[in-house]
């Protein structure tokens, strides 16, 4: 399956931004779904996973209360809603894909998109 991320962009401490991942060459209905952030000299960390269904997801500690990710299957995509963001959550963003339900682990997951930026400005 081929990821493409996309509406990132720059926003305001406190202010809320969605991205979307879309799938092509496979459903998207057939794997779990995680995000992935990666900060300038930081390795990159799990950020929120849901599983094929959407009725079970996995959240950072750090994002927990302010991002939640969703998907539609009908429309081959998953987002990630982010509200109340912060300058830590500076970071470029990946989505993947699994197929083990909404792991956290990175290792587990097979298929990556290229990266939209978020910067939020303090």
């Amino acid at each position: 399956v081929q990821l493409q991320a996309s509406g990132g962009g720059l926003v305001q401490a406190g202010g809320s931004l969605r991205i979307s991942c879309a799938g092509s060459g496979r459903t998207l209905s057939s794997y779990g779904m995680g995000w992935f952030r990666q900060a300038p000299g930081k390795e990159r960390e799990f950020v929120a996973a849901i599983a094929r269904s959407g009725r079970s997801t996995n959240y950072a500690d750090s994002v927990k209360g302010r991002f939640t990710a969703s998907r539609d299957n009908a429309k081959n995509t998953v987002s990630l809603q982010m509200n109340s963001l912060k300058p830590e959550d500076t970071a470029v963003y990946y989505c993947a894909a699994t197929d083990f339900g909404a792991t956290m682990e990175s290792r587990l997951f097979h298929s990556w998109g290229q990266g939209t930026q978020v910067t939020v400005s303090s």
